[in-house]
């Protein structure tokens, strides 16, 4: 095993690294956890203190009390304060082994003649519930038992002393011990949660977006925009067809190879003029609709779909689907001296629409750009009543 592969639980520095939030998350949590155990037991003797029980007395309370205090504090600051300390989780933590560490290690001078059993359950008790890496870990707990023994020796008996460098060598080791495998165990699960969601997101992108040009296919743009039609109150949205002029000719002509290159460019000019970010697939459609954001997919062939959100009316989407049009006349990509399309376009203001009816009403309009000329823009009617060519 190689020094690395020690330090990160026997995984490399990449695979904890990737691990990094989970790892963040697991040991914010269990900070939580354990100050509010830490809370509890300390209301507990502050009681037994205070009522001179389980071999407790009144001088011990106002050290108990302060401890306390301080657990209390540090609970409201994380239930307050919880999202941004998240971000510096493992600073949260050390500070947390600090304090459980200088208690334990007080309580124990607080008893001169018997040997500790505090200090060594919160080593054993920090190295099982806290990751982060094997050399920081050695480390710390290293440095807090040997300020410990150090404490021990200034405070107490030489006799009691030495019997708690003796059980803290013990402890440590065993400490250290449970700490790596816990936490190799834990980085396991952590490998194959994050393996699962690899996997997870893999078929929901094969799922839901076509190969070949990477915008949404046919059932999943329907489905989001069956959805979106069903929910928008006042919006205006609109919903464009697009349909390549002369495509076969340029399969016939140019190959199929160019066929696809045409298509694979066609998607591209209208992720691009529609501002699509794609970059993260697998969370994109719930994210297109709880943001309201356009998005389009491919039908089959040459044939495309666009919901269009965020604009005011026709006059905001017009201009926008005459850039996408311009952009792919422009295309110059070998043999390839531009892409031709027919466009016909539905506008919606109202919520309740059936897809298959505005599908519908786009149909019809494409094909009025396909009769008047092909490579324009055709308005279909809408929930006014309104027709119109571009």
């Amino acid at each position: 095993m190689t020094f690395n592969s020690l330090n990160y639980y026997g995984f490399d520095k990449d695979t904890h690294a990737d691990c990094l939030d989970l790892i963040k998350s697991t040991d914010f949590r269990h900070m939580h956890i354990l100050n509010l155990w830490f809370l509890g037991i300390n209301v507990f003797f502050v009681i037994c203190s205070y009522f001179n029980i389980f071999g407790l007395n009144r001088l011990k309370m106002g050290s108990y009390a302060l401890f306390l205090g301080i657990a209390a504090i540090f609970e409201i600051i994380v239930i307050i304060f919880r999202e941004k300390i998240e971000r510096y989780a493992f600073l949260f933590v050390y500070l947390s082994i600090l304090l459980l560490m200088i208690y334990s290690t007080v309580e124990s001078t607080g008893s001169p003649y018997l040997a500790a059993t505090m200090f060594l359950v919160m080593v054993v008790l920090v190295a099982v519930a806290y990751v982060d890496t094997m050399i920081k870990m050695t480390l710390m707990l290293t440095a807090y038992s040997v300020a410990f023994v150090l404490t021990s020796l200034r405070s107490k008996p030489q006799s009691v002393a030495y019997q708690d460098i003796y059980n803290i060598i013990i402890f440590l080791t065993l400490a250290l011990v449970l700490h790596y495998a816990f936490q190799r165990a834990r980085m396991q699960q952590y490998v194959t949660y994050q393996n699962n969601i690899r996997v997870k997101r893999e078929l929901e992108v094969k799922s839901s977006f076509d190969a070949l040009t990477s915008l949404l296919n046919r059932g999943r743009f329907f489905s989001m925009a069956e959805e979106v039609l069903r929910s928008a109150e006042d919006e205006y949205i609109a919903v464009c067809l697009l349909d390549l002029d002369g495509f076969k000719q340029i399969n016939d002509k140019l190959g199929h190879q160019m066929g696809d290159k045409a298509i694979q460019i066609a998607g591209a000019t209208i992720t691009d003029t529609l501002g699509i970010d794609l970059s993260e697939k697998w969370s994109f459609t719930e994210k297109a609709i709880a943001d309201k954001l356009s998005f389009a997919g491919r039908l089959g062939g040459d044939e495309f779909i666009a919901l269009i959100r965020g604009k005011s009316g026709r006059d905001e989407v017009e201009p926008l689907l005459r850039e996408m049009l311009d952009a792919l006349n422009k295309v110059n990509f070998g043999d390839l001296h531009g892409i031709f399309a027919s466009f016909g376009v539905t506008e919606i203001r109202a919520a309740g629409y059936d897809m298959d009816d505005v599908y519908n009403i786009a149909d019809g309009a494409l094909y009025e750009s396909k009769r008047s000329g092909k490579n324009q823009i055709h308005f279909g009617d809408d929930a006014q009543g309104d027709s119109g060519n571009v």
